[in-house]
């Protein structure tokens, strides 16, 4: 999205409402960058010491700029998984009839499955993207212009299963990861017993939604791990992973098992305040669009209801 200042403002804030994680993505993704160069530095020559280093070496060496490499991805593919997400798992919801924690779980683990579709392609484009001229600040070769052209190029070159790389550990790590995320959500809600006329009701929602996206990263991130190993596979020409149990078996060999928490601080920093954002959003959205006396009692999204 190209913004031309006052004349593209009510385009901006039209983006902002239409999709509540959007400002998520502007906060987070330099968080992301950071995770992916921990989670795929070689252990033989590391970049990065740590969370803070990375961060430090990419302002220093790349510009702030550094960090937002790879951020038109997101952006593009935000508002079709948020809609396929929040529609899949409420009309999950209507089919399962009884709101039960158990239910939301399977319908968000539904959900999960079925934006990998999206999800994939625009990940392994982050991903490319985030890894392109590492440590410069001008690149003096890039092979891709952006997120679309990644896409392209890979295309072009590996059709349709190399677009889909890394897809099996994209819904390895989706499936129970959004199935955690509601269920947790779910959970909290209860617990916390907010109401639409409590006064503490968004900060209630802030803090569900928050932990919703730790415990959902913590259930899954070691698949993570392996999944931007594979799709980073092959940026330098050479392939190092012939597949999902040979990447484990050579991460493990070679760094131990503390390879699957590579990147993981700077994933959790990012996560509370996303997600936070992301289902305290859709939430309000939901409760005031159909009348305060209509919303949820226990303050849960219930996405199963229409807009």
């Amino acid at each position: 999205m190209n913004c031309k200042r006052d004349d593209d403002s009510a385009d901006v804030l039209t983006w902002f409402l239409l999709s509540p994680g959007a400002a998520g993505v502007l906060v987070g993704h330099p968080f992301d960058t950071v995770k992916v160069r921990l989670q795929v530095q070689s252990i033989d020559k590391p970049l990065y010491r740590g969370t803070y280093h990375c961060f430090q070496s990419i302002i220093r060496q790349e510009s702030v700029f550094g960090l937002y490499k790879g951020i038109g991805s997101p952006m593009m593919g935000l508002t079709f998984i948020n809609a396929i997400v929040f529609g899949v798992q409420g009309n999950a919801m209507r089919m399962l009839a009884h709101d039960t924690p158990t239910n939301q779980f399977f319908a968000g683990a539904a959900a999960g499955a079925i934006q990998c579709v999206i999800c994939c392609p625009m990940e392994l484009a982050k991903t490319r993207m985030q890894l392109q001229g590492t440590g410069e600040k001008k690149s003096s070769r890039k092979l891709y212009k952006n997120s679309l052209d990644c896409l392209v190029r890979i295309y072009n070159r590996e059709g349709l299963r190399g677009v889909n790389r890394g897809m099996v550990t994209t819904l390895i790590r989706e499936t129970p990861g959004f199935g955690v995320y509601f269920l947790s959500y779910d959970v909290l809600t209860r617990a916390l017993g907010c109401e639409p006329n409590d006064r503490y009701m968004i900060p209630k929602l802030l803090f569900a939604g928050g932990m919703a996206g730790i415990a959902s990263w913590l259930s899954t991130y070691p698949v993570d791990v392996i999944k931007s190993r594979l799709q980073a596979d092959g940026v330098g020409g050479v392939r190092q992973y012939s597949g999902i149990a040979d990447c484990v078996r050579q991460s493990v060999r070679r760094e131990g098992y503390m390879v699957f928490t590579r990147g993981l601080t700077s994933t959790l920093l990012r996560a509370f305040p996303v997600n936070a954002a992301t289902f305290a959003t859709v939430t309000l959205i939901l409760i005031y669009a159909r009348g305060v006396e209509e919303g949820p009692k226990d303050c849960e999204s219930e996405p199963s209801e229409p807009h």
